[in-house]
């Protein structure tokens, strides 16, 4: 099975009606962090994980990089309408409103339709022993929440729930620990892939040890973020004034004399170029 060539036409097929589609209902403006650039990413990881499980002979399902480009595409569209929990059940809907618009028979896409709403069950009770299509979706979106991508993903959705600036750092570094753990005994085959990620989770948890070591001294508010607390207090700027990623990194180039947010935001605008 040629998983390069499976994947190519995928991508031939539909991405361009996926984005469209997206781009169609998603406002940008009401969550950035996770818009259409988010699920490109966790594409480019699913892509990743699959190849890996490939050579591996891990996967032999011949329809898996179709439905997978459907689903890493439209897991979080529901987003649009709920920015919570339930947001699973929301992008459930519209996929199969996606599926109907491209005469995609439905029964076809029982399994897409059950991963995108259940790619958010982060309970982690038991590592999964199968590569189906839930657990490479959701292990694809447990990794875009790491890194310099991961540091503004978990500050923004977290203070849009309303959650404490002072309460913050300490459920990241659990909820990130947790996610990681769960990855790390899914995909143990896969020590390469795991090595990889790594330096990518150890970023995310270290920025958020300092986070709270400043946390006690910093006052937020003023005119001049500082440190790992100023880069939180710029991702805040993001939920209060509703204003797009883009515009706000630009801004806070202006912010460039602090050694800490320099390196953020160039890591961040690094990322996101890459992916």
């Amino acid at each position: 099975m040629n998983l390069t060539a499976l994947i190519e036409s995928a991508e031939h097929q539909f991405k361009q009606i996926l984005e469209e589609f997206f781009i169609s209902v998603y406002d940008e403006k009401s969550l950035a962090s996770h818009g259409l650039d988010h699920h490109r990413r966790v594409w480019k990881y699913a892509k990743e994980i699959t190849l890996f499980l490939g050579h591996k002979n891990l996967t032999q399902d011949l329809t898996l990089t179709d439905k997978l480009i459907i689903a890493c595409y439209l897991h979080d569209i529901g987003m649009s309408v709920d920015k919570g929990f339930r947001h699973g059940n929301h992008s459930r809907t519209l996929c199969s409103l996606f599926l109907q618009k491209n005469n995609l028979d439905e029964s076809e896409y029982q399994d897409v339709l059950l991963a995108v709403e259940n790619h958010d069950n982060k309970e982690y009770k038991v590592a999964s022993e199968k590569y189906d299509l839930l657990t490479i979706l959701s292990a694809a979106d447990d990794l875009d929440a790491l890194g310099f991508t991961g540091i503004y993903r978990y500050a923004e959705i977290y203070l849009l729930r309303d959650i404490n600036l002072n309460d913050i750092g300490h459920l990241i570094k659990e909820n990130a620990s947790t996610r990681f753990k769960h990855f790390e005994k899914s995909f143990r085959i896969l020590d390469e892939l795991i090595e990889i990620q790594t330096g990518r989770y150890i970023l995310l948890d270290s920025f958020y040890t300092e986070y709270n070591n400043q946390l006690p001294d910093y006052v937020f508010g003023s005119r001049n973020p500082t440190g790992y607390c100023g880069v939180v207090e710029i991702i805040n700027d993001i939920v209060t004034k509703k204003t797009t990623l883009q515009s706000i990194l630009i801004g806070s180039l202006n912010h460039s004399d602090d050694q800490i947010i320099s390196w953020f935001i160039t890591g961040l605008i690094t990322e996101h170029e890459y992916y």
